[in-house]
């Protein structure tokens, strides 16, 4: 087997474990619909979205690139994927109800 080969191989498999662990992350999250999104917000469960960006950037991890409003066991929690000034991707998770951080990494 050649050296490109190879390294296709290699690449294909690192992507594969990746997208096995971002799988895990969610199979522990049950995200909401846009629906259930608004209808959460709605209720006062929730602050919007805008709200608890503000929020979060007292603690600044980088820019915004997808969010999602997600049960994470008995509480709603905003899962944001933020592209760092680096480049990095780093997830932070954020209280839904209060804007606070929960956690921030990977």
């Amino acid at each position: 087997m050649s050296v490109f080969p190879r390294l296709q191989l290699a690449l294909l498999l690192v992507g594969l474990t990746t997208f096995a662990a971002q799988a895990a992350d969610v199979s522990q999250q049950a995200c909401l619909t846009k629906a259930e999104q608004r209808a959460a917000v709605a209720a006062h469960e929730a602050i919007p979205l805008a709200q608890a960006l503000k929020t979060r950037k007292r603690v600044r991890h980088g820019d915004v690139v997808r969010a999602r409003l997600c049960r994470e066991g008995d509480q709603l929690v905003y899962v944001l994927t933020l592209l760092g000034r680096s480049g990095k991707v780093v997830t932070a998770t954020v209280d839904a109800a209060t804007g606070a951080p929960v956690s921030a990494g990977r």
